[in-house]
């Protein structure tokens, strides 16, 4: 029991070490304490622990020469390689695929700093990609779902994708009208997670049911948080 507690205790403290704030630590100005660590230091906390983990290759691939927009290329080519798997039925190897693709989506922002030179085109390219990556999966299994007679779940697979692209709208337009907005349950590193492991546990359906409904709440989250914002520039 004291061994699993030190256990429980040490990993708190890593954890904590990579919050972008640590816990206790004062707002300036102020005679209160910054909140706990919430849904978006956390998402920020994993994919700094990710980007540590593939910076070494990243460093490796920019002195072989590669570039983050051929990483984000390649990201979009293992996606139509998981769908075309899904189609033909084997959706183990395509979950596992879609993860790995879903890594390199990481990966060309890596490669990017590396090469000293992001790009904003460099970014429009990633976000354009990563559209089409998520909406040929989904289109895939849709199809899956249609060929096996289940209209219900295709319907679903529907929504979850006009809920995807809706996630990602809402924050370019707030943004784009100067109210930043990055809040939200689901974003795509969520959806890709949710998806791979239902492609990968044979639980696909609830997986899809999940991410449609886990969109929608985000998309609320978003227009909310675009209202505040706006409304306070005004």
């Amino acid at each position: 029991m004291i061994t699993g507690l030190a256990a429980l205790e040490r990993g708190w403290e890593t954890a904590v070490a990579f919050w972008p704030h640590h816990i206790g630590e004062r707002e300036p100005g102020s005679g209160g304490h910054r909140p706990p660590p919430g849904l978006e230091q956390l998402r920020h906390a994993l994919q700094h622990l990710f980007e540590r983990a593939l910076a070494p290759l990243a460093e490796r691939l920019h002195r072989l020469g590669a570039s983050a927009d051929q990483g984000s290329v390649a990201g979009v080519v293992l996606n139509v390689g998981a769908a075309a798997l899904v189609v033909a039925g084997h959706l183990f190897p395509a979950g596992a695929l879609y993860l790995i693709a879903g890594m390199l989506d990481l990966l060309d922002g890596v490669l990017a700093r590396a090469s000293g030179k992001p790009t904003r085109f460099g970014a429009f390219l990633d976000s354009t990609l990563d559209r089409a990556s998520e909406g040929v999966v989904l289109a895939a299994i849709g199809y899956r779902f249609a060929i096996e007679g289940s209209a219900i779940d295709a319907g679903i697979v529907v929504l979850a994708l006009l809920g995807s692209f809706l996630v990602s709208y809402v924050r370019a337009r707030a943004e784009g009208l100067g109210a930043e907005c990055r809040v939200g349950i689901a974003t795509r590193a969520e959806r890709v997670v949710l998806l791979a492991l239902g492609l990968l546990s044979g639980l696909l359906p609830e997986a899809v049911r999940i991410v449609a409904l886990l969109s929608a709440v985000t998309v609320v989250q978003r227009i909310a948080c675009a209202r505040r914002g706006l409304r306070a520039a005004d």
